[in-house]
C-alpha cells in the first residue's frame, strides 16, 4: 500500500451546499391536520415525562388550572382575567411543544404511509429440488427459499439474486423511476421485497423473515418509532433538567422572602415565573430537532438506522472514499489517439476501431465512438472476419480480417506480440506510455502485424463538481482520503485532479481497517462507503458506515446507514446533514439560553420593583404593571416555540467554514438575536394586552 498527501488545490470558491428538494413541504395540509390531532394525544403523562423541562410546565399548567377554578368564584374580575390568561398560555406552551414533535414525526409518518401502500401481499413461486415450483404467500416464505420471479412480477421478499440478470423497478423504495440492473453474483445481487422485475427472469434466495424485511425496517425508522436519543442529546437534556431543578429551588425559596417582605405572591404567578426562567424553548424543540435530522437524511434517500449515526456524521473529521464509482465514473473513456513512428491519426483511428469491434466493454465502445466522432472513421462491413476477444491471459483484443491482423491491449502484451511477428517497437512509444500512466490514464497500444501504430489514451474521468465538494469538506475541517487499488502514479494523478487531501494506493481491505483504527486512535471520527462483503468489516468499524442498497446483505447489516440510491458520493451529503443537525441544535440552544437571560432582566425587575425598589433601575422596558410583565413574558415564551418550529424542522444552513468561525457566527446571529428578540416582542405584547385584557 502507498500513501500520498497532496497540498490543497487551487480551486473555485466553495459553493453553497445544496438543500434537499425531495419530500413533502413543511406545512403540508394532511400533515398539519394529523399533527393537530397528535398534539393532544401527546398530552398523555407517559409521553410528557420523557420531556422533563416541558413536563414541569405540564404539571404547572395542571396545578394552576386547579387553583384558578378553585379561586375564580372568590376573587375579582381583574384577577380572574390575569390568572385565566396565564393558565391559558401555560397550556399553549405545552401544546406548542407537542405540536413541534407531532409536526416532525408527521413527515416521517407520511413517508411511512406511502411505503405501506407500496407494500403488497405477493405470491412467491418457490423453486423445489426437482425444478418445479409451488406458490406460497410472501408471509409464509422462509429464509433460504428460492423464488422464481418473471418479468412483470413483484419480488416476494428481501433476498439475493442467485440466477439471472434483469431490470428492476425500485421506485417504491427510492422514489426514482429509472430501473436498475440486478444480477447474480457481485455487488448488484441484493433485491428488496415489493420491487418489480421489468425484464427477463430472476431466481431470488430469500434472506429475511416476514416482518423483518428492509421495507418493514424502513417504515419503522422513518416513523421515528425506533429513534433513540443520541449521547449529545442526552447530555444536553441533563443540562436542561439541572437548570430547571435549580430554578425550581430558586422559585420555591422566593416565596419565604416575599412573605418576609409582606408581599406574598400568588401561586399562579410563581409558576409562571418558573416557566419563564426554565429553558423551555430548547426543551420544547429538542426532540423535534433530532426527528427532523433523521427526516432530512431520508429526504436524501439515506436510511439511518439510529439518530446516533446521524449525529456522528456531523462530527466526522475524515472521509474515506473509493476512487472508482465515487470520485470517478469508474469506466475509463478513450480521450485521444496518439500515433507513433510516422503513422497518421486516421490510420491509427481505423486500426483502433477495427480492434475494438469485439470489445463490448465501455472502454471498447468509447474507442469506437472516438474514432467515428473525432476522426470520421466508420466501421466497415467485415464479412468473414475473425474477432479476437479480450482475455485475462492475452490482455489484448483484435481482429483478423482481409489479410490484416490487428491487436490492441496492454503495452507489454502488444510489445511481445509485435516481436513475435518479427517487428520492433519504435523508440517514441515508451515516452508516450509513461506520460499517460503518470497522468493517471491507461495506455492501450495498437499494432498491425509487426508494426506499432500508436496509443489509445483511456482516462478515468473525475466526476464534475467533485473538487468543489471536497473544497466544502475541507472548509468544514474534514480531511478527504481517496482509497484505490491503482498504482501510486495513477492514484496521485487522479487525487490531484479530484482535489482530495490524501490518497491510499494499492490498498487492500486490511489496509482500510488499519487506517480507520489509526484515525480513531488519534481522536478522529471516520466515515466511509462500501457495497461488498469485503467492505463489511471496515463499514462496521467506521463511525459512519454508509452501505449501498445494491450491495450485499453483509454490507448493509454492517453499516449504520443505507444509501437507497447506491450513489457512493452521497456520503458527502450525509456529513452535511449531520453537521446541520449539530449546528441546528447548537444554534437553538444558544437562542434559548440568551432568551432566558433576557427574560430574567425583563420579568424579575418588573415583578419585584414594588418589593425591592432598588430593582427599579433594571426595569428598562417600563412595562405597565407586574401582572402585564409576567403575562407578556408568558405569551412570548409560548409563541417563540411556534416561531422556531420551521427552523427546527428545516435546519440551520451549513456554511463552508471551520468550527471556530461557525461558532462565532452562531453566537452572533442566534446569541445576540436571542438576547434582543424578547425585549422587542415582550414590549409589543405588553402594549397590546394592557387595554383589551384589562391588566392594570
Amino acid at each position: 500500500m502507498t500513501i500520498g498527501t497532496l497540498a490543497p488545490p487551487e480551486s473555485a470558491p466553495p459553493q453553497k451546499p445544496n438543500r434537499p428538494t425531495r419530500g413533502v413541504s413543511l406545512f403540508n395540509g394532511p400533515i398539519v391536520r394529523r399533527a393537530l390531532v397528535d398534539t393532544f394525544l401527546k398530552l398523555d403523562p407517559r409521553y410528557m415525562i420523557k420531556k422533563p423541562v416541558i413536563f414541569v410546565v405540564y404539571v404547572g399548567s395542571i396545578w394552576t388550572s386547579v387553583i384558578f377554578l378553585r379561586d375564580a368564584p372568590h376573587t375579582t374580575a381583574a384577577n380572574n382575567v390575569f390568572s385565566g390568561l396565564v393558565v391559558l398560555w401555560l397550556w399553549l406552551t405545552v401544546l406548542f411543544s407537542t405540536f413541534a414533535d407531532a409536526m416532525a414525526e408527521g413527515r416521517g409518518k407520511a413517508q411511512a404511509d406511502t411505503l405501506r401502500r407500496s407494500r403488497q401481499e405477493t405470491v412467491g413461486h418457490v423453486l423445489l429440488p426437482d425444478g418445479s415450483t409451488v406458490d406460497r404467500a410472501s408471509a409464509e416464505l422462509k429464509v433460504g427459499d428460492r423464488c422464481v420471479v418473471d418479468a412483470g412480477e413483484l419480488i416476494p421478499g428481501d433476498g439475493d439474486v442467485v440466477e439471472g440478470t434483469a431490470l428492476v423497478d425500485e421506485s417504491a423504495i427510492t422514489g426514482e423511476s429509472a430501473p436498475v440492473i440486478r444480477e447474480a453474483g457481485g455487488d448488484r445481487s441484493a433485491v428488496t421485497g415489493g420491487t418489480r422485475v421489468l425484464s427477463d427472469r430472476l431466481v431470488v434466495q430469500i434472506t429475511a423473515k416476514p416482518g423483518e424485511t428492509f421495507l418493514d425496517r424502513m417504515i419503522s425508522l422513518v416513523e421515528g418509532a425506533n429513534r433513540q436519543k443520541t449521547p449529545n442529546e442526552l447530555a444536553l437534556q441533563v443540562v436542561l433538567v439541572s437548570l430547571t431543578f435549580i430554578f425550581i429551588v430558586a422559585v420555591s425559596t422566593f416565596q419565604p422572602f416575599a412573605i418576609y417582605s409582606h408581599s406574598p405572591q400568588p401561586i399562579i404567578l410563581l409558576v409562571a415565573l418558573l416557566v419563564l426562567l426554565s429553558p423551555t424553548t430548547i426543551g420544547a424543540l429538542l426532540s423535534a430537532i433530532g426527528i427532523a435530522g433523521m427526516d432530512r437524511m431520508v429526504q436524501h434517500n439515506v436510511l439511518a438506522t439510529s439518530g446516533r449515526a446521524v449525529e456522528a456524521a456531523g462530527d466526522v473529521t475524515t472521509l474515506l472514499l473509493d476512487k472508482t464509482g465515487t470520485i470517478t465514473y469508474g469506466n475509463r473513456i478513450a480521450s485521444e489517439l496518439i500515433p507513433v513512428a510516422g503513422v497518421t491519426e486516421r490510420q491509427l483511428a481505423d486500426a483502433a476501431l477495427l480492434s475494438s469491434l469485439s470489445d463490448d466493454t465501455p472502454e471498447g465502445r468509447s474507442i469506437v465512438d472516438l474514432a467515428e466522432l473525432t476522426y470520421d472513421v466508420r466501421a466497415p462491413d467485415t464479412p468473414g472476419a475473425s474477432l479476437v476477444p479480450f482475455t485475462a491471459q492475452t490482455r489484448m483484443s483484435g481482429i483478423e480480417w482481409d489479410g490484416r491482423s490487428i491487436r490492441k491491449g496492454a503495452s507489454d502484451a502488444v510489445r511481445a506480440w509485435v516481436e513475435e511477428q518479427g517487428g520492433t517497437v519504435p523508440d517514441d512509444l515508451a515516452p508516450v506510455v509513461e506520460r499517460i500512466a503518470k497522468d493517471g490514464g491507461t495506455p492501450l497500444v495498437v499494432a498491425e502485424g509487426p508494426r506499432v501504430l500508436g496509443v489509445v489514451h483511456l482516462k478515468d474521468t473525475v466526476k464534475p463538481g467533485i473538487a468543489q465538494k471536497f473544497a466544502e469538506m475541507r472548509a468544514l475541517g474534514i480531511r478527504t482520503v481517496m482509497v484505490t487499488g491503482d498504482n501510486p502514479l495513477t492514484a496521485a494523478a487522479i487525487a490531484k485532479e479530484a482535489g482530495v487531501d490524501e490518497f491510499m494506493a494499492e490498498a487492500t481491505p486490511e489496509d482500510k481497517m488499519k487506517r480507520i483504527r489509526r484515525e480513531q486512535a488519534g481522536g478522529q471520527l471516520v466515515a466511509m462507503t462500501g457495497d461488498g462483503t469485503n467492505d463489511a468489516p471496515a463499514l462496521a468499524l467506521a463511525d459512519v458506515g454508509v452501505a449501498m442498497n445494491t450491495g450485499t446483505q453483509a454490507a448493509k447489516e454492517a453499516g449504520n446507514m443505507v444509501d437507497l440510491d447506491s450513489n457512493p458520493t452521497k456520503i458527502m451529503d450525509v456529513v452535511e446533514v449531520g453537521k446541520q443537525l449539530l449546528i441546528t441544535r447548537g444554534a437553538l440552544t444558544t437562542f434559548s439560553i440568551t432568551n432566558d437571560v433576557a427574560k430574567y432582566f425583563i420579568a424579575i425587575p418588573a415583578m419585584l420593583h414594588g418589593v425591592f425598589p432598588a430593582l427599579t433601575d433594571l426595569d428598562i422596558l417600563h412595562l405597565h404593571t407586574p401582572q402585564s410583565a409576567i403575562l407578556s413574558a408568558v405569551i412570548f415564551n409560548a409563541i417563540i416555540i411556534v416561531l422556531m418550529i420551521p427552523l427546527a424542522l428545516r435546519g440551520v444552513r451549513v456554511k463552508a467554514m471551520d468550527a471556530t468561525r461557525q461558532l462565532r457566527r452562531n453566537l452572533l446571529i442566534y446569541g445576540v438575536g436571542g438576547l434582543i428578540t424578547p425585549f422587542v416582542l415582550i414590549k409589543l405584547i405588553d402594549v397590546c394586552i394592557v387595554g383589551p385584557a384589562g391588566i392594570h
